[in-house]
């Protein structure tokens, strides 16, 4: 990503910490647990290259955001994923700069269609998804831990 976007820093090794505790923060705001194994394993490959996907830092350590890369015949190529959106402050416009930017991105990555995946109940992130242009599927998605 150019400077063409101030809110967003491309993640490295050296925001890890900062980074680590932004996860944590979200982990704790959305019920979900943290395993700082699970979490620093598969953070390692993102923050060394954009093989799998990228990590971006709103600044000044106002969240982060994670996106990932697919490849599907229906959606006619590459994809994104938004995996982890976090902002510490909301309401104040600073999700729709950040999730401007984050399209801006994806698009000049060459990608065809941008996913996310949001809580049945979470009303309210549903709301701003529509707002910055997604729409829901008809599509369930279902899962299968191995």
């Amino acid at each position: 990503m150019t400077n063409a976007h101030p809110l967003l820093h491309r993640a490295d090794e050296s925001d890890r910490e900062r980074l680590i505790e932004l996860i944590k923060e979200f982990c704790i705001i959305d019920a979900h647990s943290f395993d700082l194994e699970r979490i620093g394993h598969s953070l390692t490959p993102l923050l060394h290259n954009d093989e799998y996907g990228c990590v971006y830092i709103v600044e000044p350590s106002a969240g982060y955001v994670v996106l990932t890369w697919g490849y599907s015949l229906e959606s006619g190529g590459r994809e994104a994923l938004i995996d982890e959106i976090y902002l510490r402050r909301r309401g104040e416009g600073l999700g729709a700069q950040v999730m401007a930017q984050i399209i801006d991105d994806v698009r000049a990555r060459g990608c065809q269609v941008m996913f996310l995946e949001t809580e049945r109940g979470n009303t309210r992130a549903r709301a701003f998804y529509r707002r910055a242009g997604f729409a829901e599927d008809d599509s369930i998605w279902m899962s299968l831990h191995l």
